[in-house]
């Protein structure tokens, strides 16, 4: 069962936190950035949920907690108005530079969000091209990890298991392609999304494929494990608590 509170923290920190990386390595999504004509640094301000503001420049995009240097804001008067927008596109209201939220909303900013609906749920005719399928894996991947804290932060289920989680950091990652550190401290969760320095736990996949495969639930994890091809070293336990949480996860955003 979801609750929309921790949906809203998925949407916000897990699917629209993933923009950081669209724009960083999707070449549509650079496209698009290059006809921004003046950075816009627009806030989403959820009422008992997320607050976040995404920075836009022709360079790429950041998102940061709050409302601190926004530009202009959306407000939502509850976590199932906001996730209308991620669901079926409708927009908050518009509090500070209302004619630069809407402009940005309905060009740049929605073209970005289609852009990574494209590449986070894809056509099997889509992924036969082996770029965008390596792509798409790689976007994939960031979202579960900004998820797996949003959930460990929001979501009852998940935050049982937050509570039972030690100190320390976990790298996750896709060898050789992409990682992202979760970072535990007194029960709470954050992600980071950088290779861990002397993490206290880490869990590897052997590949781009493998990954997708285990995104999917198209391939068994314990046979991979079996095989070598999940490495999983240091405090075992927090990785079991990360695996209890990626399955909330795929509840939330399969």
């Amino acid at each position: 069962m979801k609750e929309a509170k921790a949906m809203a923290y998925a949407n916000m920190y897990g699917v629209l936190a993933t923009l950081e990386n669209l724009c960083e390595i999707d070449n549509e999504a650079k496209e698009i950035l290059k006809t921004i004509k003046k950075p816009v640094s627009l806030c989403l301000d959820v009422a008992n949920g997320p607050c976040c503001t995404f920075h836009f420049t022709k360079d790429g995009c950041k998102m940061t907690e709050g409302a601190s240097g926004c530009t202009c804001k959306m407000n939502f008067g509850s976590p199932e108005k906001f996730n209308a927008l991620i669901d079926d596109s409708k927009p908050g209201i518009p509090v500070k530079g209302v004619a630069q939220v809407l402009s940005f909303l309905l060009g740049p900013f929605s073209k970005l969000t289609d852009r990574l609906t494209k590449l986070l749920m894809p056509s099997e005719e889509d992924l036969k091209d082996r770029a965008f399928f390596e792509e798409s894996t790689i976007l994939t991947f960031y979202t579960i990890a900004g998820a797996i804290s949003a959930l460990a932060n929001s979501d009852s289920i998940s935050m049982f298991t937050a509570e039972s989680t030690v100190n320390g950091t976990v790298s996750m990652g896709i060898k050789d392609v992409c990682y992202a550190t979760i970072k535990v401290k007194d029960c709470r969760f954050k992600t980071i999304k950088e290779k861990a320095v002397n993490p206290r736990a880490v869990m590897e996949f052997a590949d781009i494929d493998l990954a997708y495969g285990l995104f999917t639930g198209s391939v068994s994890t314990i046979a991979e494990l079996c095989k070598g091809n999940i490495y999983m070293a240091g405090m075992i336990s927090m990785v079991d608590n990360l695996n209890r949480i990626l399955d909330r996860v795929a509840v939330y955003l399969g």
